[in-house]
C-alpha cells in the first residue's frame, strides 16, 4: 500500500506524545498510541487489516484461524481474517480470547474447538510487554492450535522479539516508547498530570483513592 500505518495513525491523531500516560501494563510513559481513535473509522481499520494480512502472507504463512486477545485484538483479528480470506480465496476464521478472573486470556463460547488442530496466527494491536500476547498464545497451544506467528500493529518495545514471545513475531511498525514502573519513573514525568482521557490513567488514579 502506498500509505503507511504511521501515516494513517497520525492522520487520525492516534499518536499522542509529550504527556503522561498510564499503559495497560501499569507502566508510565509519554507516548501513547490511541487505538480508539482508529477503530471508529472502518475504512482505515480495514486498511490496517489488509496490511496485516499482506505481512502474514509475505512471511510465507497461511493461517486457517486468526485469534485476537480482547479487547483491541478482536477488531483487528476480524479485519485481518477478512482480508486473508480474500487474498487466499478461502475462508479464514476469526475468534478471540477474553480475560478471566486471573487476567489470563482464555477461550470462551467454544472458540477453542474452532482453533484445535488448525494453523493459527495471533493478532494484537499494540505491544509493550507482550503479556496479553503470550497469554493468548498459551491458550491457543492449550486448545491444540498450531501457532504460526504473532503479528502486531505497533510494537512499542524493541526488546520484544521472537525469543520473548516464543514464536515468529512480526510488526507493521515499531515505535519505541520508554515505559517506567511507578517507583522508577523520572521526575520530569512524575511532575506532569496524568492523562485521564486515554489509557488507564483514570483507573490508576481511582485505585490510589
Amino acid at each position: 500500500m502506498s500509505v503507511s500505518l504511521l501515516e494513517i495513525l497520525q492522520r487520525l491523531e492516534a499518536v499522542l506524545t509529550g504527556d503522561h500516560f498510564v499503559y495497560t501494563s501499569g507502566k508510565h510513559g509519554e507516548v501513547y498510541i490511541n487505538k480508539d481513535a482508529l477503530y471508529p473509522h472502518t475504512r482505515e481499520t480495514s486498511q490496517v487489516g489488509r496490511m496485516l494480512a499482506e505481512l502474514i502472507l509475505a512471511n510465507g504463512l497461511a493461517p486457517e484461524v486468526v485469534v485476537g486477545p480482547a479487547l483491541g485484538g478482536i477488531i483487528l483479528s476480524q479485519w485481518t481474517a477478512y482480508h486473508l480470506s480474500e487474498l487466499l480465496g478461502k475462508e479464514v476464521l476469526s475468534v478471540y480470547t477474553e480475560k478471566d478472573e486471573h487476567k489470563n486470556q482464555v477461550f470462551t463460547r467454544n472458540y477453542d474447538q474452532l482453533v484445535a488442530y488448525k494453523k493459527v496466527v495471533v493478532v494484537e494491536d499494540i505491544v509493550t510487554t507482550a503479556g496479553s500476547l503470550k497469554k493468548t498464545l498459551e491458550s491457543v497451544r492449550q486448545a491444540k492450535g498450531k501457532v504460526e506467528a504473532a503479528v502486531v500493529m505497533v510494537n512499542r518495545n524493541p526488546e520484544v522479539t521472537d525469543e520473548v514471545v516464543g514464536t515468529k513475531f512480526l510488526a507493521l511498525a515499531t515505535l519505541p516508547a520508554e515505559a517506567w514502573d511507578e517507583s522508577d519513573m523520572p521526575d520530569w514525568l512524575r511532575a506532569r498530570p496524568i492523562n485521564t482521557k486515554v489509557g488507564h490513567g483514570k483507573k490508576y488514579l481511582q485505585s490510589k483513592g
